[in-house]
């Protein structure tokens, strides 16, 4: 397929085609966007807001040479409930933020020592496990809400909602043409809460006493509360980024394959990571969840051949503005849970199938007991839930620590294959299609 744009990465569009094209990539990123705080308690208008925010900086940080969005991200789902549990929203905005250092610490190395060393880091024994890891460990969650009614007990009635809402999705996913097939998620919760109002589990009264106008609730550090770093926020938050980064090299080079230039080379790998965590750092700033390129995004450069930085600053702009209409934000409030769990149920799923199909991709001999080792001890710790508990109170559980048990066990166990630079290729549908 040609990839010769119709506007390219520097062209600017019309101010009626500028606000159709910036719309789709809107409603690209708007489901799975809005899913994340759902499923991790935070409000998804500061969500909008912060992935506004997070894609303006980082396309000023690129230099406006890539075109991307940056939305809520799908790998930080299980830390940030975690944190939230120990202690609080306050505990996961820090540990967030702790994220989006590392990107910068990560950036700072790459552009003085290269970035080959980060890839021969995380090569697909490790990456791809931790991923199947990411989808299936809170896999649970997405049943329950599917299953149960808001006082926790089984609902058939609820459940016919989530199955509604899985099936339009999976519908939209496999057989919807051109634009529809990129916002599969959008379309399927809006199937499904059509079917849960006409079933009568919609309260459409906060909508009707929303303003139009509402700022939302940030999470301000040292006005909202009191920072206080600990240990156990930094094991469960900073790890994930092993994964997180990785995710972002391989969106990089199907981005570069789209557009049609190298990304890694210029404006360079470092500076595309440290837009990323710029961007979580400014959502961690403002209350928002940790920020990662999205797929969906890509998908729709793929389909237009609209290249342009524009628009993607547009959907930007897009997004702020909403965060701050009250009547949206108290609309999507009012979305069922089972409307979020039936969703979920798919979109965790696929997130796991990304992970096993880079293995595949990659073709990772599991007859070589090297890669039976290290993908069996990430995935029954990481789905298993072990925790190590160190002094201090210091503690490393589930994902965290599957991903430090993947890459130690790499690093140490001989035999290590040396890793290609396009091994990443096959992550464009890890971002929810994660996120």
């Amino acid at each position: 397929m040609s990839n010769k744009p119709i506007l390219d990465v520097k062209d600017r569009p019309k101010p009626a085609q500028w606000l159709t094209l910036s719309l789709q990539h809107l409603f690209a990123m708007f489901g799975a966007t809005i899913l994340v705080p759902y499923l991790v308690g935070l409000d998804p208008a500061i969500a909008l807001i912060s992935s506004g925010l997070g894609t303006l900086a980082f396309l000023l940080i690129t230099k406006f040479q890539v075109p991307a969005y940056l939305g809520s991200s799908f790998a930080y789902i299980a830390p940030v409930i975690a944190a939230k549990a120990s202690g609080g929203p306050a505990a996961a905005m820090v540990g967030t933020f702790l994220a989006g250092l590392v990107y910068g610490i990560v950036a700072l190395i790459i552009s003085r020592a290269g970035h080959r060393w980060i890839m021969n880091l995380l090569p697909p024994i490790v990456v791809g496990p931790v991923i199947i890891v990411i989808g299936l460990a809170i896999s649970g969650t997405a049943v329950g809400m599917a299953m149960n009614n808001p006082a926790g007990k089984y609902s058939m009635l609820h459940f016919s909602v989530a199955l509604v809402t899985l099936a339009a999705t999976i519908i939209f996913s496999i057989y919807a043409k051109k634009m529809l097939s990129i916002i599969p998620i959008l379309a399927g919760i809006i199937v499904g809460y059509v079917y849960a109002v006409i079933v009568g589990i919609v309260d459409f009264k906060p909508v009707l006493e929303a303003k139009w106008f509402a700022a939302p609730d940030f999470l301000i550090p040292f006005v909202s509360y009191d920072v206080k770093f600990t240990w156990n926020i930094f094991w469960l938050m900073v790890p994930v980024a092993i994964v997180t980064l990785s995710e972002h090299i391989g969106h990089q080079l199907v981005l570069s394959k789209v557009v049609g230039r190298d990304y890694i080379k210029e404006p360079g790998l470092h500076r595309s990571i440290l837009g990323d965590g710029t961007a979580t750092i400014i959502s961690a700033l403002v209350g928002g969840p940790p920020k990662t390129t999205y797929g969906e995004n890509i998908g729709v450069l793929a389909i237009t051949r609209v290249y342009s930085v524009y628009v993607l600053a547009g959907a930007a702009v897009l997004a702020i503005i909403f965060g701050f209409i009250g009547k949206i934000t108290a609309l999507i409030q009012t979305i069922p849970t089972p409307v979020m769990g039936g969703v979920s149920i798919l979109l965790f799923g696929i997130i796991a199938s990304s992970g096993l199909r880079m293995l595949v991709d990659s073709k990772i001999d599991f007859g070589d007991k090297r890669n039976l080792v290290i993908s069996s001890v990430i995935l029954v710790i990481g789905i298993g839930g072990a925790i190590v508990k160190l002094p201090f109170n210091i503690e490393i559980q589930g994902m965290a620590l599957a991903a430090i048990s993947g890459v130690l066990l790499n690093l140490i166990l001989p035999g290590r294959p040396k890793v290609s630079e396009n091994m990443f290729e096959t992550e464009e549908t890890t971002n929810k299609k994660t996120a």
